[in-house]
């Protein structure tokens, strides 16, 4: 009966492992074909690399370290340890031995908690093996500003991470003393029977170090971003007050740490691990905190900008250099030039096209005008520049892009194999009016006419903003293009993108991941029809270039040859300059 039990749970346990593994298998697979079919198959590979070393490697530590400070606990006989009857006709049980059973499964929650957290670190520990010296050194430390770039936020990390290791161990392994009677409190006297005031101590020993390296690597290289003074970076109180500060800080932990071995050896660590303790936190309320606010209040405030004035110059230099300002040629206006015909034509090109129109009122003005069907809807209003019949002429462009959410009918046939794409776009000028008080449209309608030499070749459109659903193309269902007055036109994609759907194995893991059945069983979709997913365009680029930040308005232009791209504006950017 017991080993039937076992088998089924045994049952149950794999089924429940497969159900949350296999989809998140199935989501890399077809995350692996994406990736290679827009070519940048290296970052998936980096990506998952480093994100599967740092979960396995953030994961093991943390369960190994709790399992075996745990272990060490347990290890010897309890001494008078705390007892819990259940009934009067049974013996009593040692709760700690009870509670014992239970450290494996909270070892193994608290280490996914780590890997998780320690995967999720994966951007900072790139930047650090790609880090690249900037060539300018902070005026405080006179360190490459690299360091606080692409070093600072690893060490910072890892720091953190080993102090709450050792944190949650302590708690464990003082909680593990307790019930086993090997640790005592009040109202009796505080105190730990050996080997358990050893194996304290090391851990105690452990955090305080730990605690003055965070402060020496992270706290005062971090006051180059205090908000103390009026703008952002290290201030009068940072430089005089919380630089020696924490200095005094981070020795007091080690004085803390040394006390602690001493109070080990002397078979007196409750009596040096309090006073350490209540050294460490006077210092740290008294110096680092009481004293820094003094200085702030009484001695810089009153003449804040004689004392903040060092600071503000090399606040200006850096955010010069910084923003390439120092670059920046210099020259003196006076303002009463007078302005002359040959001056207005000189600049012609920019005075023929100021812009009149705003950009809100001209998108609800392009929706009433030119969305045509309620499945259509424009976006946002770009600025973009075209010669157009031998001018120079700026204009403003919105793309008709396809929402799925407004289909007068949403089934799995018109969602994702005929409804695949937007139509065209609307161009106008910015500062013509009709005389009804309507823009003037340079391209227009479905499917797209032109009124100048912008030609529009390739109309459709399968990557927006708005285009967040998968599609197949490439079926034997045909695409609606546009409507028509005699009827609906048709297309096929005549694109290259997208992921050849090929074998049913594939297609049953694209059913898996999109959660639809009749991927599987349509028999529209064939081996060489297309899946076109990830299609919003700014999550795109996100995917395939992790490490730039993006503009928050992808833009789309129309190429010489009238096909349409969009274009997303891409920055390496930080918050640490």
């Amino acid at each position: 009966m017991a080993s039937r039990r076992i088998k089924a749970l045994a049952v149950a346990a794999i089924f429940f492992l497969a159900l949350m593994i296999f989809p998140a298998v199935v989501g890399l697979a077809t995350d692996w074909m994406w990736f290679g079919e827009v070519g940048y198959r290296r970052v998936f590979v980096t990506r998952l690399l480093v994100r599967s070393i740092l979960f396995l490697a953030s994961g093991a530590l943390a369960y190994l370290w709790i399992t075996g400070n745990a272990r060490i606990a347990r290890r010897g006989k309890s001494q008078s340890p705390i007892l819990w009857r259940m009934g009067p006709d049974l013996p009593p049980v040692d709760i700690a031995d009870s509670l014992g059973r239970l450290i494996r499964p909270a070892a193994v929650f608290l280490a996914l908690l780590f890997a998780i957290g320690g995967s999720a670190g994966w951007m900072n520990v790139l930047r650090f093996l790609n880090a690249t010296p900037f060539g300018v050194t902070d005026p405080v430390f006179g360190r490459d500003l690299s360091a606080y770039v692409f070093t600072l936020p690893l060490i910072g990390g890892l720091l953190g991470v080993l102090r709450t290791l050792v944190t949650i161990s302590l708690i464990i392994v003082l909680a593990i003393y307790l019930l086993r009677g090997k640790l005592s409190l009040p109202p009796q006297r505080v105190s730990l029977m050996p080997p358990a005031d050893r194996h304290v101590a090391i851990l105690l020993v452990l955090f305080l170090v730990l605690t003055a390296l965070q402060v020496w690597l992270v706290r005062l290289p971090g006051l180059l971003f205090s908000t103390t003074g009026p703008l952002v970076g290290a201030s009068y109180t940072d430089l005089h007050a919380r630089y020696p500060a924490l200095h005094i800080i981070a020795i007091t932990a080690i004085v803390g740490a040394l006390a602690v071995i001493y109070g080990m050896l002397r078979r007196r660590i409750a009596w040096f691990t309090a006073l350490a303790a209540a050294a460490y936190i006077a210092v740290s309320i008294v110096v680092g905190g009481i004293y820094p606010w003094v200085v702030q209040r009484f001695f810089v405030a009153p003449t804040e900008l004689t004392r903040e004035s060092p600071q503000l110059r090399s606040h200006i230099t850096a955010t010069r250099r910084a923003w390439g300002l120092d670059r920046v040629e210099v020259r003196d206006l006076s303002g009463n030039a007078n302005l002359t015909l040959a001056d207005v034509r000189a600049n012609a090109s920019t005075i023929q096209n100021v812009r009149l129109w705003e950009r809100d009122p001209l998108l609800q003005t392009f929706g009433q005008l030119q969305e045509i069907r309620t499945y259509y809807d424009f976006v946002s209003v770009d600025d973009d520049r075209y010669i157009i019949d031998g001018r120079y002429r700026q204009v403003m462009l919105s793309p008709r892009e396809l929402n799925s959410r407004l289909l007068p009918t949403r089934t799995f046939i018109n969602q994702h194999l005929t409804f695949t794409h937007g139509m065209g776009l609307t161009v106008g000028p910015v500062n013509e009016v009709t005389t009804e008080g309507l823009p003037v449209l340079f391209v227009k309608d479905l499917p797209p006419a032109s009124t100048g030499s912008l030609r529009v070749t390739r109309p459709q459109i399968y990557f927006g903003e708005l285009t967040n659903d998968h599609v197949f193309v490439g079926t034997r269902q045909p695409e609606f293009d546009y409507p028509s007055g005699s009827g609906d036109v048709t297309t096929r994609y005549s694109g290259s993108g997208g992921v050849r759907v090929g074998s049913v194995f594939k297609r049953a893991m694209f059913a898996m991941r999109f959660g639809a059945l009749n991927i599987l069983l349509s028999t529209d979709i064939r081996p060489e029809s297309r899946v076109l997913f990830n299609r919003e365009v700014a999550r795109r680029a996100e995917l395939a270039f992790p490490y730039v930040e993006f503009d928050g308005d992808p833009y789309m232009v129309i190429r010489d040859n009238g096909e349409l791209v969009w274009i997303l504006d891409a920055y390496t950017s930080t918050d640490r300059y």
